[in-house]
């Protein structure tokens, strides 16, 4: 089993940054790939990145190229998720999920946490 627990949202005007952390504890963590997915207000979840376990590989969705950068630290059990140029639209609920392949988590996980709200004012 790996627990997730998001952290890092809140509410920020439109045009700044936040860094969502995904900590997990559990199984070793460095096994799994981990994706970032996100629900806005009244929308099917989707998509936003994910990321090889080694950290060798990343995957953004199409729509969330230029603004959006996910990184892992290991040493610390943590995957991170930089959003620049906030928009109100990146208002959601975003997750972080585990699995066994970067391929899997770019669409599913294995593990999921329970969500970090970003509401973007504009």
């Amino acid at each position: 089993q790996v627990q997730l627990e998001e952290s890092g949202g809140g509410l920020v005007q439109a045009g700044g940054s936040l860094r969502l952390s995904c900590v997990a504890s559990g199984r070793s963590f460095s096994n799994y790939a981990v994706g970032w997915f996100r629900q806005g207000p009244g929308k099917e979840r989707e998509s936003v990145a994910a990321i090889r376990w080694s950290g060798s590989m990343t995957y953004y969705a199409d729509s969330m190229k230029g603004r959006f950068t996910i990184s892992r630290d290991n040493a610390k059990n943590t995957v991170y998720l930089q959003i620049n140029n906030l928009k109100p639209e990146d208002t959601a609920v975003y997750y972080c999920a585990a699995g066994t392949s970067i391929g899997l988590v770019r669409t599913r996980g294995d593990y999921w946490g329970q969500g970090t709200q970003v509401t973007v004012s504009s």
